[in-house]
């Protein structure tokens, strides 16, 4: 483990400094990514083809940037989008076509956040990006390729009006709860963990973790403290109507049309960023019909009374933030590129691999999802057999200081007590987590979760695992910490 940290460590180009203050401009923009066309919809592992939309999908941006004295500080511009993932190829389209139009701007220093709903286009047509399973008709269905370039550029259409749109603004911070999402892996008597397991059956022992019921709100305001944005923060995918054969950007749709009713701010950009989530779901596993009672008697869908309670939330510490905005903040951006140690197969995992291969290889019509199946088990194969000169998995990781708030991105979807652990070993005061940001490495499981198995904890949708998150959290915790050089533990 020693090799690899110290690897990690040479491979960051990485100077302490003590962050800059500075006068602050705020940006905001809200553009359209809906398809006009229907398309395949990802997040499942069978074919589903959009039969309409039940709502819009949306990137929103928020760009920043502080000066002293008539000289940069600092730049960000920060993305959210009502997507799955954030494909690296997607990414580097984005940042191709957003290079030559702002000149001015590091397009490293961008930020595209997935929120996880599970009823957006597929982005991309490789089998090992996109995990696709099945082929996509070739026609009525607007294609992967065709819906990544209108996606790009309105990616960059968000970006420079954003950008453009800057002015003197200041920015606040609070921390509200609701009961969003909560541990999807059920336990059994042996131990055992299952995916939304039966939570009824006499075998049932406990949820394999906990949950995080914090929503911590980003304010933005402008010269004369009116509110231009929001960036709200939350462990928990959004993925109520995962299963739906529509466009839907799930209860961040329904936060932000709520939010915009309540504020009487129909201009108003709302982001919504995910953060370490990867074991927890909206799905209830607990109080199932106690909480569909509740629902039905307020006259809402479960999307809605999510929607519901997020916005209440933020509203909550509405007047808290109001009272303390900030328009001089440090605020520092730095973009690290980590190599973390691919996810060791275990010998069980090798050899299970081999049985499946052997009973279904020989199919003459295995369907797509066992030719799915059979492609990632010889996978498992090939890496355990080649262990030993498997390379890192490089990943772009951002930290920033924003006033007395950190920021930190990932590329995964990180379980839950990776991000504990960021938020308590930070010397933020707050520290906002966004996963699924700038790539897709898939689940990042802990040892517990390894140990009980299930879909998010088999290698077959693991890149990296403990040792890896552990590193990612070491980094992450110096880089964080190296911001906030007065604050002392």
């Amino acid at each position: 483990m020693k090799r690899f940290f110290n690897l990690v460590f040479r491979m960051i180009e990485f100077v302490e400094r003590r962050p800059q203050a500075g006068v602050l401009e705020v940006g905001s923009a809200t553009v359209d990514i809906t398809p006009d066309q229907p398309v395949a919809l990802a997040g499942q592992f069978h074919r589903r083809i959009s039969q309409g939309r039940e709502t819009r999908i949306l990137a929103s941006a928020v760009a920043l940037e502080a000066s002293e004295v008539g000289k940069v500080v600092e730049q960000s511009i920060l993305i959210s989008c009502d997507l799955l993932a954030i494909h690296t190829s997607v990414l580097e389209s984005f940042r191709e076509k957003l290079r030559p139009l702002l000149p001015e701007f590091d397009v490293r220093k961008v930020l595209v956040s997935a929120t996880h709903t599970h009823t957006a286009p597929v982005t991309s047509e490789s089998t090992e990006e996109a995990f696709i399973c099945y082929p996509i008709p070739g026609k009525g269905v607007m294609r992967p390729r065709d819906y990544v370039s209108f996606l790009a550029g309105r990616l960059v259409e968000a970006a420079l009006q954003a950008w453009r749109s800057r002015k003197p603004g200041g920015v606040s911070w609070t921390l509200g709860h609701a009961a969003v999402g909560e541990n999807r892996r059920s336990v059994s008597s042996e131990g055992q963990a299952c995916l939304y397991g039966d939570t009824s059956a006499p075998y049932f022992r406990h949820l394999e973790g906990g949950g995080d019921s914090g929503v911590e709100t980003l304010f933005f305001w402008d010269a004369n403290r009116r509110l231009k944005a929001l960036a709200v923060n939350l462990a928990c995918p959004s993925q109520e109507v995962e299963d739906r054969d529509v466009i839907n950007a799930d209860f961040w749709h329904d936060t932000r049309e709520r939010l915009k009713d309540q504020l009487d701010a129909p201009e108003l950009t709302v982001l919504g960023w995910c953060s370490a989530a990867g074991d927890q779901s909206p799905r209830l596993l607990v109080r199932k019909e106690a909480e569909a009672r509740m629902t039905r008697l307020r006259g809402l869908s479960r999307q809605e009374e999510l929607g519901r309670r997020i916005s209440n939330a933020v509203l909550d510490t509405l007047e808290v933030a109001r009272a303390d905005i900030r328009m001089k903040i440090p605020f520092t951006h730095v973009v690290q590129e980590l190599r973390l140690p691919p996810r060791k197969i275990l010998e069980r995992e090798y050899e299970a691999a081999k049985r499946y291969i052997a009973e279904k290889g020989g199919l003459k019509n295995p369907g797509n999802q066992v030719t799915t199946l059979l492609r990632m088990e010889r996978g498992i194969l090939k890496r355990f057999e080649e262990a030993s000169s498997q390379p890192p998995y490089a990943v772009e990781v951002h930290v920033l200081r924003i006033g007395d708030v950190a920021i930190a991105s990932n590329p995964f979807e990180l379980f839950l007590n990776y991000g504990i652990q960021l938020k308590t070993r930070s010397k933020a005061q707050q520290t906002f987590l966004l996963q699924l940001t700038n790539g897709c490495g898939m689940y990042v499981p802990t040892a517990a979760a390894i140990a009980g198995g299930s879909y998010s904890a088999q290698p077959h949708v693991n890149k990296i695992g403990p040792e890896g998150g552990q590193m990612l959290v070491e980094q992450t915790i110096q880089t964080i910490n190296s911001l906030f050089p007065e604050v002392r533990r």
